[in-house]
């Protein structure tokens, strides 16, 4: 996309706010389609699949805008893309026509080994000119705009930069755009003690397309991000001070497990969608 993502930034459609479609919610996303946007979808759990799952993405998409954010491309790894993804994936979006594509900002292969977690990258200049080569290689490959997001992560290395600068750093150089998860945001900051207002004001905030919201675990000496709980007041007044700064294209409500009463994750949009209504007027 070269210099023109923030041009073009403008002309992506807006999709409002959405829900992961996972095979526990499938039959009550379908009944409570007044209450949802869009959906998004892991791109790996299609690949190379047909039968039931995937006739159940053909019928979802009857009714909704589908995106992808992927799982297992692995950014910021030093192995080759795996080829056999690319082309799943590149065949995938044939049939959803995507108009965006996400991953995250981590390594999750290792010599041809697949770890089953978004392992976090050092923040350092070489990390940055090393993930820089690889979206604009990501956007090459798919033809559409690349999203990095920030993951939530539980130890420091030693790093040269801050995670702000780090990000800033990636996307201003790679000229991409940015999955904002305000909920990793919040965890980060009280886990390793930094304000995450100063985060927001010191990221290229006005890059952020998609974003995501979700609830956390805290167990006391630390917070982890586990998409199964409900989100608390503190994320809602974060993801607010997020909309004060930037108008994102999307945004995610994130349940991935331990999934309540499917009235309690039409709420937590409907207050998603309250929050941004009331910032609109105020604005």
């Amino acid at each position: 996309m070269g210099k023109t993502f923030l041009k073009q930034k403008n002309k992506l459609p807006n999709f409002g706010v959405g829900l992961g479609l996972r095979r526990e919610l499938y039959t009550s996303i379908l009944k409570h389609k007044k209450d949802i946007d869009w959906l998004e979808i892991a791109p790996e759990n299609y690949i190379n699949r047909g039968g039931e799952i995937f006739d159940k993405l053909i019928n979802a998409k009857k009714y909704f805008p589908v995106i992808p954010h992927g799982l297992n491309l692995s950014i910021g790894g030093t192995d080759p893309f795996d080829p056999d993804l690319i082309n799943g994936i590149k065949e995938l979006f044939k049939i959803i026509n995507p108009p965006w594509f996400s991953d995250h900002l981590c390594f999750n292969y290792v010599e041809k080994t697949y770890i089953h977690d978004l392992i976090p990258l050092p923040y350092n200049k070489s990390t940055v000119n090393h993930l820089v080569g690889r979206i604009k290689k990501a956007e090459d490959i798919f033809q559409v705009p690349f999203l990095i997001e920030n993951p939530s992560y539980y130890m420091v290395i030693d790093n040269e930069m801050n995670e702000a600068d780090f990000i800033s750093q990636i996307v201003e150089k790679a000229d991409c755009g940015l999955l904002l998860d305000i909920n990793n945001v919040y965890v980060n900051s009280k886990n390793h003690k930094y304000d995450p207002i100063d985060f927001l004001d010191n990221i290229p905030i006005e890059r952020t397309i998609q974003v995501h919201i979700a609830g956390h675990l805290n167990r006391g000496k630390i917070i982890i991000d586990t998409h199964g709980e409900a989100i608390i007041r503190d994320v809602y007044n974060l993801f607010g001070e997020l909309l004060k700064r930037c108008t994102p294209k999307a945004i995610l409500l994130e349940r991935d497990f331990n999934f309540p009463a499917f009235s309690e994750l039409v709420g937590e949009i409907k207050k998603i969608k309250n929050i941004m209504k009331s910032l609109k007027k105020a604005a």
